[in-house]
């Protein structure tokens, strides 16, 4: 894929860069050459170049440094005019006033309202709402099976679950729920042309603008009603807070946990012994959960902070400007963190827990407990409704949809018993 920046961002890379491919044709084959640059690897983005970090310590380290941060101002390609926003990861990165792009006191104040309203006090008062939400996809996957019996787990199951709850959550009506499933994929998407990616961000803005402005004259029980109340600090948050708050939280709210559900799936269907040790009892779904989220990290790459002065690690050093990726997969198959073993999956693994899946510090992901719940209930639901439950084609067959950030597939065909 080309992009209108590589010949200047040629200039001054490192040999051994290694590109990180938008169509994500071999996923484990880039993570091995990732994890083996060293704890710092020189990447190609389409054209633009950067730093990743693949090593768990150094990671927990950076992620908490004030020295890195999410201001794209303090992006060297960018001032310069290198990385404009004909850059098709542009939106990833400067999306808007939000939670997720500013750090420090203000990071704080846009952050609090939302932490507030996901307390483990209020999942659980919403947990017999993701119960109900779970049984009535389970039994739309019957009348979903085509002639051959096959149905997409994905499509009917893992993808609708999510954004119902997040929905819920926002207070948006259920019938715009599949209008923004289909805007979020197709802005993720390395297919999707650059104009047609900031006119999706462009309507998502009017979306969640309207929303706003409707929840202020009415507020309700939701969170985009809360974020509109808030007062942190004796400052309310601005109506273009809030719209950058709900357009990011929804992305990753949704997103995340498509990805965690179907490569917990897949993951039990391709080791059948430690999914019977789960259905016997003999070991519980959290574990499933935490090892999925270690092994097969619903999110990629996590793009990206900013050097605000030299930062040395290990041997190299992050020069003042420079942008810095998470790359969370590699990270969570550390050999130094999790043994010579990290590349297999094992729910009875002693270290399954110590991932970084969501973040550290400041900036750790907000519903990363939600995420949680909501497998915790899909995923045991799933297979005691269909505990016959197997793929429909070769597990090399499953395509994985051309997203740089998020461990997306494109479909997962299953037979349900």
């Amino acid at each position: 894929m080309n992009c209108p920046h590589a010949e200047a961002a040629q200039a001054g890379r490192n040999t051994g860069v290694i590109t990180i491919d938008p169509m994500v044709q071999d996923l484990d084959g880039e993570t091995v050459r990732l994890r083996d640059a060293g704890v710092l690897a020189r990447i190609d983005l389409l054209g633009v170049p950067a730093w990743t970090v693949t090593r768990h310590a150094e990671a927990r380290q950076l992620l908490v440094d004030p020295r890195l941060v999410k201001d794209i101002d303090a992006w060297a390609l960018w001032q310069s005019g290198v990385v404009t926003r004909a850059w098709p990861l542009i939106g990833m990165i400067d999306a808007g006033r939000s939670m997720f792009t500013v750090d420090g006191s203000e990071h704080r104040r846009l952050r609090t309202k939302t932490s507030q309203a996901l307390t483990p006090r209020r999942l659980e008062a919403i947990r017999p709402d993701i119960e109900k939400f779970t049984e009535e996809l389970l039994d739309a996957l019957d009348s979903a099976q085509g002639e051959d019996g096959v149905v997409d787990l994905k499509t009917v199951f893992a993808q609708p679950l999510p954004m119902k709850v997040v929905g819920m959550l926002m207070g948006v009506d259920e019938s715009q729920h599949a209008m923004l499933t289909r805007r979020y994929k197709a802005f993720f998407s390395m297919l999707t042309p650059q104009e047609e990616r900031l006119a999706l961000l462009a309507e998502l803005d009017v979306f969640y603008t309207d929303l706003v402005r409707e929840k202020t004259a009415r507020p309700t029980d939701d969170l985009t009603s809360a974020l509109i109340l808030a007062e942190e600090g004796g400052e309310p948050l601005t109506e273009e807070e809030v719209v950058g708050n709900l357009k990011a939280m929804v992305a990753a709210g949704h997103e995340t946990t498509i990805g965690l559900v179907l490569n917990a799936v897949r993951a039990l269907l391709a080791h059948p012994d430690q999914l019977r040790k789960v259905l016997d009892g003999e070991i519980g779904w959290d574990a499933v959960i935490e090892e999925t989220l270690r092994w097969d990290t619903p999110t990629t790459h996590l793009l990206m902070r900013f050097a605000t002065e030299d930062i040395a690690v290990g041997d190299e050093v992050i020069r003042k400007g420079e942008g810095v990726v998470i790359s969370y997969r590699a990270i969570g198959r550390d050999f130094e963190q999790h043994g010579p073993d990290a590349d297999a999956f094992d729910i009875t693994r002693p270290t399954r827990n110590r991932h970084m899946t969501f973040g550290h510090g400041p900036h750790i992901c907000p519903g990363a407990a939600l995420s949680r719940v909501e497998a915790g209930i899909a995923l045991p639901a799933l297979f005691a409704r269909y505990p016959g439950l197997r793929l429909a084609v070769p597990d090399e067959e499953i395509t994985k949809l051309p997203v740089m950030t998020q461990n997306d597939m494109a479909a997962f065909p299953v037979l349900l018993g």
